[in-house]
């Protein structure tokens, strides 16, 4: 039995890519799922999911100028992501117009960009690499640069933890408290550019807001508190990047798609099994004597 276990676990990491592979998955299931937790309580959920595509065009034109330069390739995404949010908020503010139907416009608008740069300067392979990743081909400098950037997301999110949690619910009280609720929200969504922009060389532009997004909504079935949503977020996030990469490894199938794929997995039976808000919390609501006290 030990063997076994040592053989499915353990034995999998004596090579060097999966090592680095997994380092870069936990760098990512450290910085990650913070942000999936307050996009979730901003009810900007899908906010991520156009972000993640709005860094396509900047990641596609590093390419074709640099090649697979991971530095180039991140500064363009970079660069794209903020551009995007910042004319996202424009045309918002001036329109009058929802900022979320915004940035759905002009994440299709470069999803569409950024495929096409990508296939007029490369292959289908090329393509297939940047939409979908490889965490497999990390190699030391992409790790580096995982590193640094979650490294930066951590310690910013923890400066400004009390001003977005404020922000988060009562916007008012923050502006009178003499704090620009603009700046905070401009701050945590340049956070969330530079989160999916670590992840895309690992996760592809495509999946990258996965990690981000489903630890984060898994979590709320099991905790009402922020503190508790973002601590086991966290944990969920890196249970999936490890055991998405194991079952690659044995089961020969895409590392990226099973890191998600396995997310997706924990998110499903929380929905039926969790302590709040799932199909067995609310049948047991049912089932109790009326006045009966809810599980904390």
């Amino acid at each position: 039995m030990i063997e076994l276990l040592h053989e499915w676990l353990v034995a999998p990491f004596d090579y060097g890519f999966m090592r680095r592979a997994a380092v870069g998955g936990l760098a990512l299931s450290l910085a990650a799922p913070p942000m999936g937790v307050f996009l979730m309580l901003r009810g900007m959920s899908l906010i991520g999911d156009a972000m993640a595509h709005a860094i396509l065009p900047g990641v596609a034109l590093g390419f074709l100028l640099a090649g697979f330069s991971l530095p180039a390739m991140s500064l363009g995404g970079i660069l794209s992501g903020l551009l995007v949010a910042m004319l996202a908020g424009s045309v918002s503010q001036m329109t009058g117009h929802r900022e979320d139907s915004a940035m759905a416009s002009f994440f299709l608008i470069s999803l569409a960009a950024g495929v096409m740069l990508v296939s007029l300067g490369g292959s289908s392979v090329d393509l297939t690499h940047v939409l979908f990743g490889s965490i497999l081909a990390v190699n030391s400098t992409a790790l580096i640069l995982i590193a640094a950037i979650s490294s930066v997301i951590v310690i910013t999110l923890a400066l400004i933890f009390r001003a977005l949690v404020v922000e988060c619910l009562d916007p008012l009280f923050l502006r009178g408290q003499g704090t620009h609720g603009g700046l905070v929200h401009g701050i945590f969504l340049g956070l969330v550019v530079l989160n999916l922009t670590a992840g895309f060389q690992t996760l592809g532009t495509l999946m990258a807001v996965g990690l981000m997004m489903l630890p984060a909504t898994t979590a709320r079935f099991w905790s009402k508190r922020l503190e508790g949503l973002i601590g086991i977020a966290v944990v969920l996030a890196m249970v999936a990047s490890t055991g998405g990469l194991l079952l690659s490894y044995h089961l020969s199938i895409p590392s990226g798609p099973a890191i998600i794929l396995l997310a997706g997995v924990g998110y499903m039976l929380s929905a039926l099994f969790g302590r709040h808000h799932s199909l067995l919390a609310r049948l047991r609501r049912h089932a109790a004597p009326l006045g009966a006290p809810e599980p904390h």
